[in-house]
């Protein structure tokens, strides 16, 4: 059985540095090797994220809380204000949304074939334990 939080650490945080990848390199006009220093990752990596080979579990395209977020980290990230506690808590805090939003449940359902999740509501809780 997959907990939400290896569904979250697999999956979900690469679509988030994807986005913020994206955000970077489009608005802010960096080089896939700077943006790389910024996430902490390497250039090969952005650049799967930007052919969409990495970074793709969950589309949150149109969630416009989560896009304002990916903004905040970018605008962060550029101006070296980030690191290490307000780029944590933003990540976080859009993690934390695309759990509540059900976002993650979709891809936990396809991951976890066979499992009985339909009656599942660990992530919408918002917070609160069984």
């Amino acid at each position: 059985m997959l907990v939400p939080c290896e569904i979250a650490v697999k999956c979900v945080a690469p679509v988030i540095r994807a986005l913020v990848a994206k955000e970077l390199m489009q608005n802010y006009n960096l080089k896939q090797s700077d943006v790389a220093k910024l996430l902490g990752t390497t250039q090969a990596t952005v650049s799967n994220y930007m052919r969409k080979v990495r970074g793709k579990a969950i589309d949150v395209g149109e969630d416009e809380e989560i896009l304002a977020s990916v903004k905040e980290i970018a605008r962060l990230l550029s101006l070296h204000e980030a690191f290490p506690r307000k780029f944590i808590s933003k990540f976080c805090y859009i993690c934390t949304a695309i759990r509540r939003k059900g976002y993650m449940c979709k891809l936990h359902k396809r991951l976890e074939i066979g499992a009985s999740l339909e009656e599942c509501d660990i992530c919408l809780r918002k917070g609160r334990h069984p």
